[in-house]
């Protein structure tokens, strides 16, 4: 007898701003289970260039106009510990995007020790796309401040922000 579970994966990031990267990595972990907690860490030790409230805003708008949703997609906010609030979700895995080697030192790191707080929660890297290799929304907030193109990166929602906080 196979027993049916309902599969709740977090994909938690600060995502000031959300970019084209991220979107398809969520939209590549929806693939994986039924409901899929898109977490925007409050954060304030990295001293963020959107509020709380306007990263949220910019993340939902985006997520609304994604043409493929594998799964049940829903934003939400955290501002504990991330294994702490992966439990109170009843989540199974986190999800974490690796864009080159120096992503992987820290998420090595991050992952044993959540494994050492938590060994039932899985930790899964999805590797970014060649395409979203190079793209970090510090990256995308320094072209933006110095007057450079974006467009390519994020999504015209989040361009219009980062004029928008830059003007």
């Amino acid at each position: 007898m196979s027993k049916t579970t309902h599969r709740i994966g977090i994909y938690p990031g600060t995502l000031d701003p959300v970019t084209k990267g991220h979107l398809h990595l969520i939209k590549r972990a929806s693939k994986l289970v039924d409901t899929l907690y898109v977490a925007v860490a409050s954060n304030d030790r990295k001293q963020p260039l959107f509020t709380h409230e306007e990263r949220i805003a910019m993340v939902k708008g985006d997520l609304a106009n994604m043409q493929e949703k594998f799964c049940e997609i829903e934003v939400v906010t955290f501002d504990n510990l991330l294994i702490n609030f992966a439990k109170e979700m009843n989540a199974s895995c986190i999800f974490r995007g690796l864009r080159a080697v120096s992503d992987f030192d820290y998420e090595f790191q991050m992952t044993g020790m959540n494994a050492r707080l938590d060994p039932d929660i899985e930790t899964v890297f999805l590797m970014a796309a060649d395409k979203w290799q190079f793209v970090s929304s510090s990256f995308v907030k320094e072209i933006s401040a110095l007057g450079g193109d974006i467009g390519e990166f994020v999504t015209p929602n989040v361009e219009a922000a980062l004029k928008k906080k830059f003007q």
